[in-house]
C-alpha cells in the first residue's frame, strides 16, 4: 500500500471509529536498562560527550529495540505509531553535540516505525497501521525569557526554530511517515514555527501529509506554559486546518478532562488526546493502572469528546490495550460545524461573529 493510499484510509477510518495512538517510548526504553555502550554503539563509542539517555539515538544504534517496542504497541491495539524522534532537532541535540546527526535520527525513527507497521500489516492482511512523525517542542522557548533578570531576552529565534523543524520534517517524510505530529506544545510560538516550517517543506517536496497538533496544559490553571487557554490555543493554530488538535503529557486523564472538554467544544476538527498515567509520584514514576487509564478514556469516548486516544508518560502496552478495549464500542466525536466569524487570540480568545 502506498503512502497516499494509507492516508486516504486514515481519513476513512477516522470518520468511522475512534483511532488509538501508542504509549510512552521512554517508559518502555527504561525497561531495557541500557548502558552507555548500548546508546553509543561502535559508531559513537568515542563521542566527545556522554550520549547515555539520548533515546532518539537508539533508532540508529539499537533499531531492533525500538522496532520491538513499536511491535508491542501494535499488538496492544495501537493504530498509530509515534516515531522515536521527540528530541530529534538540531536544537535539542545540541545537548549531546549531535546536531549533525539530527536529520538521520528522523529518517531512522520513521523508517523503523514503518518497518514495524509493515511487518504487522503483512502478518494481518487487511489491517492498516500509520506512522506519525513526532516533532517535539525542543528545550527552548521563543515566548519566554530564560533569564528572570532580562524579560526581553530569548535564547532561540523563530527562524532558528523554523530551520530546525524543517530539517526534522524532511527527515520524517523521507523515512516514511504518514502523519506529522507537532506534540507536547508548551509554547505556541514554537508550534507556529514548526507549522510554518512544515508547510514550507510540503511545498518544496510537493507533498501533503495530515498534521496533528498536540498542546500541553502544564498545570491545573488550565493554560499552556506560554499562558494560553485551550480556546486561545486553538484560535492560534486553526489556520493550518490540522487533521486533529488536542493535548498530551503533563497531566493525567482525570486532571486533563475539563481542558479537553473546552477544546472539544470549540475545535472544528478531530480531537486527539494522550494523557500521562496519572500525576508523577515522589520518585518521578507513574502509578495509574491500565484499568484506571482505560476507564477515564472510555468515559471521554462515551461522552463524545474524542476521535484519537492514546497514552503519554508512564503508559505501557497494557495501558494502550485497556484504552483500545475501552473505546472500541464507542462512536467517534462528531466534529462540530461552527459559524464563520473573526476569532483571534492572545492569552485569552476573542470572537466576533
Amino acid at each position: 500500500m502506498t503512502r497516499a493510499e494509507r492516508i486516504a484510509r486514515l481519513y476513512q477510518e477516522a470518520d468511522r471509529r475512534i483511532l488509538v495512538i501508542d504509549g510512552a517510548m521512554g517508559t518502555m526504553i527504561q525497561r531495557y536498562k541500557l548502558e552507555l555502550e548500548d546508546y553509543a554503539g561502535e559508531r559513537f563509542a568515542n563521542w566527545p560527550v556522554d550520549v547515555k539517555g539520548n533515546n532518539d539515538l537508539l533508532s540508529i544504534t539499537k533499531p531492533e529495540i525500538i522496532r520491538e517496542i513499536h511491535g508491542q504497541y501494535l499488538a496492544a491495539g495501537a493504530d498509530i505509531l509515534e516515531t522515536n524522534t521527540f528530541s530529534s532537532t538540531t536544537i535539542a541535540q545540541a545537548d549531546y553535540q549531535m546536531q549533525s546527526v539530527a536529520y538521520e535520527m528522523n529518517v531512522a525513527g520513521a523508517r523503523v516505525a514503518r518497518e514495524a507497521a509493515d511487518a504487522w500489516e503483512a502478518a494481518h492482511p487487511g489491517s492498516v497501521k500509520w506512522v506519525a512523525g513526532a516533532v517535539g517542542p525542543t528545550n527552548r522557548t521563543a515566548s519566554i525569557s530564560p533569564d528572570v533578570n532580562d524579560p526581553g531576552y530569548r535564547n532561540v529565534s523563530f527562524d532558528e526554530l523554523r530551520g530546525a523543524y524543517a530539517e526534522a520534517a524532511k527527515g520524517l517524510i523521507e523515512g516514511g511517515a504518514d502523519i506529522l505530529l507537532v506534540e507536547t506544545i508548551f509554547d505556541t510560538l514554537n508550534a507556529k514555527a514548526a507549522l510554518f516550517a512544515i508547510e514550507e517543506v510540503f511545498e518544496a517536496l510537493d507533498i501533503k501529509l495530515p498534521v496533528m497538533i498536540s498542546g500541553t496544559i502544564t498545570d491545573l490553571s488550565g493554560r499552556t506554559l506560554s499562558g494560553q487557554t485551550p480556546e486561545a490555543f486553538w484560535n492560534s493554530v486553526r489556520h493550518v486546518q490540522p487533521f486533529s488538535v488536542g493535548f498530551n503529557c503533563a497531566l493525567g486523564a482525570e486532571q486533563m478532562r475539563p481542558f479537553l472538554a473546552e477544546l472539544a467544544r470549540v475545535a472544528d476538527t478531530r480531537i486527539s488526546v494522550y494523557p500521562n498515567a496519572g500525576l508523577p509520584n515522589a520518585f518521578g514514576g507513574y502509578d495509574e493502572t491500565p484499568h484506571q487509564t482505560g476507564h477515564h478514556l472510555h468515559e471521554w469516548a462515551h461522552d463524545g469528546l474524542v476521535n484519537i486516544v492514546g497514552g503519554c508518560c508512564g503508559t505501557t502496552p497494557d495501558h494502550i490495550h485497556a484504552i483500545a478495549d475501552g473505546v472500541k464500542s464507542e462512536s467517534a466525536r462528531t466534529v462540530p460545524a461552527r459559524p464563520r466569524g473573526l476569532r483571534l487570540s492572545g492569552l485569552e480568545p476573542f470572537e466576533l461573529v
